[in-house]
């Protein structure tokens, strides 16, 4: 199966960000993180997963007789090649990933502690009329202040965030009059 096809599932996709930033879990873990979905279902996804090679075995406890296993990403192993993708392919995967960002944030609204306001929760939508050279600057801008940030560490005093930019041309460049 193709990374695309294995992604293309909304709960394999949450274990696949469940498991980002370098993260290590138990599928017993991931069942509490995704509890909108049935233990049995976490479980053969994360079969399927590591039996595809998005997941590998980090670690290995034996636990009260049974093994314990905690997965993670397999470095690379998430990768599409957006270039061999077709129109309906990029049409798949966005409502895909609209969906699962749906789930994650009613999950998130469904936490006893959720507070919008004091969480900072934006969700802003802005039109810009760009060039290319300036498309390509905010992109690198946007890495510059990123790239430090991805490598975090959880502590008692971080949250984790989902962040997710989205950007399409919504019309061709103005016509001079």
């Amino acid at each position: 199966m193709e990374t695309l096809e294995l992604l293309a599932h909304p709960v394999r996709l949450r274990i696949v960000h469940a498991l980002s930033g370098g993260r290590t879990l138990t599928t017993g873990e991931l069942c509490e993180r995704i509890p909108d979905a049935s233990k049995p279902m976490i479980y053969r996804h994360v079969d399927l997963l590591a039996t595809a090679g998005i997941l590998e075995v980090a670690a290995e406890h034996r636990v009260r007789g049974a093994v314990e296993r905690h997965y993670r990403l397999r470095e690379g192993s998430t990768a599409v090649d957006f270039r061999a993708m077709s129109l309906d392919d990029f049409r798949r995967t966005f409502a895909l990933q609209m969906a699962v960002l749906v789930t994650e944030f009613n999950a998130y609204l469904d936490r006893g502690d959720a507070d919008p306001i004091e969480d900072m929760v934006n969700f802003t939508q802005r039109a810009l009329w760009l060039t290319p050279a300036e498309l390509a600057a905010t992109f690198t801008e946007l890495r510059r202040i990123l790239r430090p940030l991805i490598g975090n560490e959880p502590t008692p005093d971080r949250s984790r965030y989902m962040l997710s930019p989205i950007i399409f041309p919504l019309e061709g460049p103005a016509e001079e009059s």
